[in-house]
């Protein structure tokens, strides 16, 4: 856990729960460690490797709302230790998350790695960028194989980040992961479908 991330997350509420339910101590203990607060190779690898995000922000109404942004593997782009970008396409046109950053530029994201049990946490601030006004950086940010409309680039300054235990997420698989594990089974398939080719060609 990123040092910060307590500053941030742990509030005096927060704090007296966690005394209430007697995880208090150990948290104050991993406090006091100095941890770095810049992104290190090891968040930087997860990031590029997700496909999609969970971005969480709040409204006027004082409510959270929470989305999922995706695209090909690696949308949310780490342009350094304490920056990420991603392209903002053109969904239902709700701007929901755009208009909340309007007012409060502060934000959540959680990403999800099912298969191996993996999630990160990121708090960050926001700037939108529309994308008439950074031709260059939407460039950087936008994938030529993937057809979706970029309206906007949302630049993200890293506030604080950890990782959560994966006791209670499920393993589930992208179909290029099943793809993968797969391939054994596959290979093995046409072994013995070329075996099998081969000996009716014999008794023919």
């Amino acid at each position: 856990m990123a040092k910060n991330f307590s500053e941030i997350a742990f509030s005096e509420s927060v704090k007296a729960e966690q005394v209430k339910y007697g995880s208090r101590r150990s948290y104050a203990r991993m406090e006091a460690m100095a941890r770095s607060t810049e992104l290190s190779p090891r968040e930087a690898e997860f990031i590029v490797e997700r496909d999609g995000f969970y971005l969480a922000t709040v409204g006027e109404s004082g409510y959270p709302y929470v989305q999922f942004r995706g695209g090909p593997k690696g949308v949310l782009k780490v342009l350094d230790p304490k920056t990420l970008a991603y392209a903002d396409f053109r969904g239902n046109r709700q701007y929901i998350s755009v208009g909340n950053l309007h007012r409060n530029d502060k934000a959540a994201l959680i990403l999800m790695d099912y298969a191996n049990r993996q999630r990160l946490k990121i708090y960050a601030r926001i700037e939108v960028v529309e994308a008439k006004d950074a031709p260059e950086l939407i460039a950087q940010l936008q994938d030529r194989g993937y057809e979706a409309e970029v309206e906007r680039a949302m630049v993200l300054r890293v506030e604080a980040f950890d990782w959560n235990c994966p006791q209670h997420i499920t393993p589930r698989y992208t179909m290029e992961e099943v793809r993968e594990l797969n391939a054994p089974l596959y290979e093995h398939v046409a072994k013995l479908e070329a075996e099998i080719a081969c000996l009716k060609t014999k008794s023919e």
